[in-house]
């Protein structure tokens, strides 16, 4: 199958572009890359909330919400275009889980007052929002979650742990699942609450990554009060939230590309770095390598492309989405392993190494490319979605 982008679509690509060539300093990609939000000090934490301010200007950070909303309304292809190029540049396409779950949740399950009270906040890129759903003993099994809430006149008691809460350190609200009836089975009694992080009764930890940066934390709530109007949707019913297909891209692409950058400046490096007086990419195991991964990058690319056809046309593409989730994240993780193969000993080297090549990127990816098929749904989980759901086959 052949994609093709309308004459609209193209140039709306050619304005993001544009758009991240002004706003982005020119060395963002080589000095940022991936996945370090909230890092730097508070002036890059400015930086970064200024750049979402941009982006609600152009009504890009809802881009594919209702226009009633506060969105664009945009095609599910446009929000493919936007993510990818925001993903290639490593441009911070959001912080934190407003634009993408919470708000489309409050659009299809709030009430009026909370859709009034939280979207204006999201769409202006005033509120910074945290996910409160993983457990030490409920990751993939989230459903086996411990934390609770219990109605205690107008209010619920929150108490328990949270765990990998990404930006709670920075956070202005979280979206907390807590089991509010304890003798029901476990799908059917946990609810899904809106905190303010400001509650008396929560604890932030940080959690430092393999990198030494601070994006991940813990949560404790102990008895930490929240008004009933914290709900969303029915009591009890908040797993069925949670778990809901919004009708928002859901494409993928972003795990596809987030590693294309740095293939790209790979394969410059073997073409410009001799070895024993030959380019490496003259080597035929390093050309043969890196054409693979060029033609993996091109598959990943289609496989989300697909995904996104496959939403514009009304379909609910289940296993198509676990296929393109499990492809992007393990194409990224053999992009580190033939990055750290092609440049050696040197591939060990860090971004304070003065000789490190390409400015230490490699050893950086390799170790942030440990998590991919962890975070999100573990690569088990997918395989498992796309033998049932999409080869009908039993369980075993």
């Amino acid at each position: 199958m052949e994609f093709r982008f309308t004459a609209e679509e193209e140039a709306f690509r050619r304005e993001v572009r544009e758009f991240l060539r002004e706003e982005l300093p020119a060395d963002w990609a080589a000095t940022e890359g991936a996945g370090a939000l909230g890092e730097g000090g508070e002036d890059r934490w400015e930086f970064l909330r200024e750049f979402q301010r941009k982006l609600a200007k152009k009504g890009w950070l809802t881009l594919g919400w209702p226009r009633e909303h506060g969105g664009m309304g945009a095609s599910h292809m446009m929000q493919v275009i936007y993510n990818e190029e925001m993903t290639y540049h490593h441009a911070p396409v959001q912080i934190g889980v407003g634009p993408d779950r919470l708000g489309p949740t409050i659009i299809l399950y709030g009430t009026d007052e909370q859709k009034a009270r939280h979207l204006p906040g999201i769409v202006n890129a005033e509120t910074v929002w945290c996910q409160g759903f993983s457990e030490p003993g409920a990751g993939s099994d989230l459903a086996s979650l411990q934390t609770r809430a219990t109605a205690d006149g107008d209010s619920f008691v929150i108490s328990g742990q949270k765990i990998w809460t990404s930006l709670a350190h920075k956070a202005d609200w979280c979206i907390v699942l807590a089991r509010t009836d304890p003798d029901a089975p476990k799908h059917k009694g946990i609810s899904y609450l809106l905190v303010d992080m400001k509650t008396p009764g929560i604890e932030v930890r940080p959690l430092v990554d393999l990198t030494n940066r601070h994006t991940f934390n813990e949560l404790f709530f102990d008895n930490a009060r929240v008004p009933r109007d914290a709900l969303v949707g029915e009591l009890n019913r908040g797993w069925y939230i949670a778990a809901a297909t919004l009708d928002f891209e859901r494409s993928g692409i972003n795990r596809v590309v987030a590693g294309y950058r740095l293939y790209e400046e790979l394969v410059e490096y073997a073409v410009q770095t001799k070895h024993d007086g030959q380019a490496l990419m003259g080597q035929t195991g390093v050309r043969h390598k890196l054409a693979e991964i060029g033609i993996e990058f091109t598959m990943g690319r289609l496989l989300a492309y697909r995904v996104a056809w496959m939403q514009s046309t009304g379909q609910i593409p289940n296993a198509e989405a676990s296929m393109s989730k499990l492809y992007g994240s393990e194409l990224q993780q053999r992009l580190r392993n033939a990055g750290v193969t092609i440049l050696g000993l040197a591939g060990q080297l860090g971004p304070e190494a003065r000789r490190a090549p390409l400015g230490g990127r490699i050893e950086q990816y390799y170790l942030l490319a440990s998590a991919l098929t962890v975070a999100a749904g573990t690569s088990e989980i997918q395989r498992g979605i796309i033998a049932g759901r999409g080869l009908g086959l039993p369980r075993g």
